[in-house]
């Protein structure tokens, strides 16, 4: 929720989702619509936003991808092909650099 006010204050779309399965499911049909997913490791549903980020570059190559954690620091082939990591905790223009860094 936090990152959500940071993006929201810095004028930035967001659609929030409580898990990867709804995310995937705000895609479905409205992918053009969304340019970066911006996803924890740690998450609840039925998988992790390693295999959310995963499935998103494969299905819509255009999202980039920033993955964040603050338990788990994925190796960068953990990461879909240019994922950007973002290690917790993290501030606005951290969240803001990820974003534009990702590709």
């Amino acid at each position: 929720m936090v990152a959500v006010d940071m993006l929201e204050d810095a004028g930035l779309p967001v659609a929030e989702a409580p898990d990867a399965d709804t995310a995937l499911r705000l895609l479905e049909g409205k992918a053009q619509a969304f340019c970066v997913l911006f996803t924890d490791i740690d998450m609840p549903g039925s998988m992790d936003g390693l295999t959310l980020a995963a499935r998103v570059r494969a299905r819509w190559p255009h999202i980039r991808l920033v993955v964040t954690s603050g338990r788990v620091r994925p190796g960068t082939d953990a990461l879909p092909d240019a994922g950007c990591f973002l290690p917790k905790p993290y501030g606005r223009s951290d969240l803001l650099d990820a974003l534009g860094q990702a590709a």
